[in-house]
């Protein structure tokens, strides 16, 4: 399996400024090539190659590596950009949203990440530096660190592509190693995991992950945003700016917290992990203006990824079942009812009398299904 590993570069003044003038080149190169895709509607990689290859490579002075990597990554920007499209992230057809990005072509930061390859950086582990390509020549002497984790992983696994990456006046290497999947368990059963608006997560052991305190934090920068938008001064929207990404820091250090707990109790009792498929999530569910700020405020898709590539090193099985009447069904006698759940957190089941909480009932029918759909999958002549 792939993983992801951030290491911090330790660049001098001198090797800094290298490292930055090749990133705004780069990237200066990208907005021109991205502004030729769009006049000549080429966005294939290789076709726009002979397009633009010869002129990126000679008119920045960029190396063959570093002016092909320009262009796919370009490619790749627009790839992106029409999924989005197509999958309505960017608004309805005719919106303003919508018709500026089709008619716009893309654009790039200067410090936008730049990936590199094993010709373009090599890692020397034993000295803990690296050479990195730059257009004034390679930096063959430049040191980084990392938490003794990511040392080791990057130092004990191939390492594949890579990206440069400036942020917070700070230089960082995103390596991709590859890692040997762990064999996966024969789960006993199936730990099932309910995510909502008030508990970010549930479980099927009645175990809470992330609720009122939580909830409190979101609502104080949701409060603090409207105040901030509402000045619309220079210093406000860079205040907004930095907000924005201790929010998101801060959202990702709840949900790796989140996951690695789901998977650890999963592990420790030899169960795999079910969750509800989130496709659609913020089209399918119905809530007041309240909730629905509180929605769109989390990320629900990042939460699930975290616990399936944790889960993946683990050797953990994880499923993904259909959500839809988790939270109207009966756990213990499948009576379904909309009127079983008369609030959000209560849950009373009109055909057997059970009362529980709403998330707990749901995260027990998310288990239950993850013990059809993966015996359906793996056994299925069993009897």
């Amino acid at each position: 399996m792939k993983l992801v590993v951030q290491v911090k570069l330790l660049p001098t003044s001198e090797q800094a400024a290298a490292l930055e003038t090749s990133l705004r080149a780069c990237n200066a190169a990208a907005s021109d090539v991205a502004v030729l895709a769009r006049d000549v509607r080429c966005y294939r990689n290789y076709d726009l190659r002979r397009h633009t290859y010869h002129d990126v490579k000679d008119g920045y002075a960029l190396g063959a590596q570093a002016a092909q990597h320009v262009i796919k990554k370009v490619a790749d920007a627009y790839k992106t950009l029409a999924a989005n499209i197509k999958a309505g992230n960017l608004g309805k057809p005719g919106s303003k949203r919508r018709r500026a990005a089709e008619s716009n072509p893309i654009s790039f930061r200067w410090d936008a990440a730049q990936p590199y390859d094993a010709r373009m950086l090599s890692w020397q582990h034993d000295a803990r530096t690296v050479s990195i390509w730059t257009i004034n020549g390679r930096l063959k002497t430049m040191a980084f660190t990392g938490s003794p984790n990511q040392v080791k992983a990057v130092a004990a696994h191939p390492i594949g592509e890579s990206d440069l990456v400036h942020r917070d006046g700070m230089w960082f290497l995103y390596a991709t190693v590859e890692i040997p999947d762990p064999e996966l368990l024969d789960p006993t059963g199936f730990l099932g995991v309910d995510m909502g608006i008030v508990n970010i997560a549930y479980d099927s052991d009645g175990t809470r992950y992330a609720g009122t305190k939580l909830n409190g934090y979101r609502r104080r920068q949701q409060r603090l945003r409207t105040r901030l938008q509402a000045k619309d001064t220079k210093s406000a929207k860079r205040l907004l700016t930095r907000r924005r990404k201790k929010e998101a820091r801060h959202a990702a250090n709840v949900n790796h917290r989140i996951a690695k707990r789901i998977v650890t109790e999963a592990a420790r009792t030899g169960r795999g992990i079910a969750v509800e498929k989130l496709t659609g999530i913020r089209d399918r569910v119905r809530l007041k203006k309240p909730q629905r700020v509180t929605l769109h405020s989390w990320a629900f898709h990042q939460l699930g990824e975290f616990l399936v590539y944790k889960a993946r090193r683990a050797g953990v099985p994880l499923v993904e079942v259909d959500p839809r009447y988790t939270s109207q069904t009966c756990a213990a006698c499948g009576y379904r009812d909309k009127r079983n759940r008369p609030d959000q957190e209560a849950f009373n089941c009109r055909s057997c009398g059970v009362v529980a909480h709403a998330d707990h009932n749901a995260a027990l029918n998310i288990a239950a299904r993850g013990v059809v759909g993966w015996g359906a999958v793996n056994r299925p002549h069993a009897a």
